[in-house]
């Protein structure tokens, strides 16, 4: 079985899905890999270090496509709305595709490829049980975003992060509140606690106090009734706007209070909740700042620009939604190791085996044999035919 990594197209995407260090494992797997020339660069990963490894380099992406039987991407057609779609004619029925594919977000380009004959995974499905941990790209790349947040708003915070007792006296650490307690947002509360600043955090989730809190981060909590969902493991459900207004109520002062917001706060397939009003930013002193991480999918602030940088009453609000893109090296590394062990655990005998009892496998499948299968995605109008 051949595996292919072409090159991300996505504009600004520095990832790769595969890394050389993988390719040894997927051999002992009895696979090869094809790569696309310079498909590693832009994350620091050179041509002849996936030809050390045995991976055989092709100078075109259609040569990748043509001469595979798994293909790997970051962004596959679907998570990439802006060039995706140009990979649909390489594609062919029978071929397997693994990747980020935002099904929930846009059922219509995975009727497209499932119009291809391809079978398809979708990583970010990835269910989230022990057996799974080790593929769970989502979590993965979370992990990076809530990372770079933290950095981007101590670089453009105004004031130290840290408290620090100078010959000029004592300067107070910066105040950093994070919405959604996720892993994004725990690895916000990390990064920004060994910054030295103060982090608390809130979550609907009352289970995550004890993960905040053991990261040294301070739980917010409010008197509403909250919870979990029951479909997606461990996600936050989606509350009815009357739930959504008394907690912007209750979070007013806690935000105007802070330095720095980081908001993570997302329901998959859905929205993502507005937890920041303009009348909340404007209580907020000026030179604050806000990093808005659910803006992909609307933005939890009121004032988020998609994947722009602005000043709205004296605060900066960060509406980029590629963070894991800027730290390609390691965001690269993880992804591929996820994708690895997620190879792993289908191949049988050097092919895929598409165990459909397995939890893993039926949880992230969306596309097989020309359908969409996926329990959240099938639709009752007949799959459209793709040229």
């Amino acid at each position: 079985m051949i595996i292919g990594v072409p090159k991300e197209t996505f504009p600004g995407e520095r990832r790769v899905a595969l890394v050389p260090s993988s390719i040894p494992t997927l051999a002992k797997a009895k696979c090869e890999v094809v790569v696309q020339d310079g498909a590693g660069l832009a994350a620091g990963y050179t041509d002849s270090s996936y030809a050390e490894k045995g991976a055989k380099l092709l100078p075109t992406r259609a040569e990748v496509f043509a001469a595979a039987d798994v293909i790997l991407q970051v962004l596959c057609y679907g998570a990439n709305d802006q060039t995706g779609r140009d990979d649909l004619p390489l594609m062919r029925s029978g071929q397997v595709l693994i990747g980020f594919l935002r099904p929930l977000g846009s059922p219509q380009t995975v009727a497209e490829i499932a119009a291809k004959g391809l079978a398809a995974f979708a990583v970010e499905l990835m269910p989230r049980i022990t057996r799974s941990q080790n593929m769970d790209a989502l979590s993965a790349m979370a992990t990076v975003c809530g990372y770079k947040a933290a950095l981007l708003a101590a670089d453009a915070l105004p004031r130290f992060f840290p408290m620090l007792t100078t010959a000029a006296g004592t300067i107070t650490p910066a105040r950093v509140l994070v919405l959604g307690a996720g892993v994004a947002g725990l690895q916000a509360i990390a990064t920004a606690r060994r910054l030295g600043a103060v982090a608390s955090a809130y979550d609907v989730r009352p289970a995550v106090k004890e993960q905040i809190q053991s990261l040294g981060g301070r739980y917010v909590e409010l008197p509403l009734e909250t919870g979990e969902s029951q479909d997606h493991r461990g996600y936050a459900k989606q509350q009815d706007e009357s739930f959504l207004q008394r907690q912007r109520e209750l979070l007013t002062r806690v935000i105007a209070e802070s330095d720095v917001v980081i908001s993570t706060a997302t329901v998959p397939g859905k929205r993502a909740p507005l937890l920041i009003t303009a009348d909340m930013v404007k209580r907020m002193a000026p030179g604050s700042v806000i990093v808005d991480l659910a803006s992909e999918r609307g933005g939890n602030c009121e004032l988020t620009q998609l994947n722009e940088r602005i000043v709205a009453h004296g605060v900066t609000i960060f509406g980029y939604f590629n963070l894991a893109s800027t730290v390609p090296y390691h965001a690269s590394q993880m992804y591929s190791r996820n994708l690895t062990a997620f190879l792993t655990h289908m191949i049988k005998d050097g092919q895929i085996n598409i165990d459909m009892q397995d939890e893993i496998t039926h949880e992230t499948l969306v596309a097989r044999e020309g359908a969409v299968v996926h329990r959240l995605l099938a639709q009752s109008q007949p799959t459209p035919a793709v040229s």
